[in-house]
């Protein structure tokens, strides 16, 4: 592991467990440098990692400071979910399965080459003890081969495929479903509860990398995005092309 990597995971570590609270002033890079026996410039990367991750947040002229928890998660992108819920952020792997790709999986993913193998992954996430989140993904070994080898018992699965599989599209779908006895259960609600259902697609070039159900108890998250319009000289450009 980099130096900046091991300075961001000690503090993202802390921020996680709760040890480091909303609002509380994170080390200067001075005293970053000072105590790591780093370079300037590695301090200031890792705390620029942080802040990319949603989990630090910089006040000129004061500092680092942990970010608040969002209850809202953006879908111009693809979010590190232990940020979207904050600090507090714990998951539990409640199933891992690699298999050769069924039907199902292959209407999931999108084209898989010939004989390709997934991964099967189902996760709770929770915040607070609270439950926060389930997540139901499927991971393509022939994009991501390196993940036949990972627990995720560490880093949840989609924390760990944004820092190692660059994305270049990514497919949203948003939905309202009732909670099934099932998913009440692990989620801490009653049977019929109303939830929010995130699908969501990601490749990387032509290649499929995973896709996830994220199901959240509706009354504790919110989605949101941001566009503006196509400027009328570009639409007309679009509709001449």
């Amino acid at each position: 592991m980099t130096r900046h990597a091991a300075i961001r995971a000690q503090i993202e570590a802390r921020i996680l467990s709760g040890a480091l609270r909303p609002g509380d002033r994170l080390p200067s890079e001075a005293e970053l440098v000072a105590e790591h026996g780093v370079a300037r410039m590695t301090a200031s990367r890792a705390l620029a990692d942080l802040v990319a991750a949603g989990l630090v947040v910089r006040r000129r002229k004061a500092g680092s400071f942990v970010a608040e928890p969002r209850a809202e998660e953006t879908l111009l992108g693809i979010p590190d979910l232990r940020a979207t819920i904050g600090p507090g952020h714990r998951h539990a792997v409640l199933s891992r399965t690699m298999r050769a790709a069924t039907a199902e999986d292959r209407a999931r993913l999108g084209t898989l080459p010939r004989g390709a193998k997934v991964l099967a992954l189902a996760v709770r996430h929770e915040a607070g003890g609270l439950a926060a989140a389930l997540e139901d993904r499927l991971i393509s070994l022939h994009s991501v081969p390196e993940a036949r080898a990972e627990s995720f018992a560490t880093t949840p699965p989609g924390s760990w495929l944004l820092d190692r599989v660059p994305w270049t599209e990514a497919e949203h779908r948003i939905q309202a479903l009732a909670a099934d006895a099932g998913t009440a259960s692990l989620l801490g609600i009653a049977e019929g509860a109303p939830c929010l259902v995130l699908d969501r697609r990601s490749w990387r070039g032509e290649e499929s990398v995973t896709a996830v159900r994220l199901t959240y108890p509706g009354d504790r998250h919110a989605f949101t995005g941001r566009s503006r319009p196509l400027r009328e000289n570009s639409q007309q450009g679009m509709r001449e092309a």
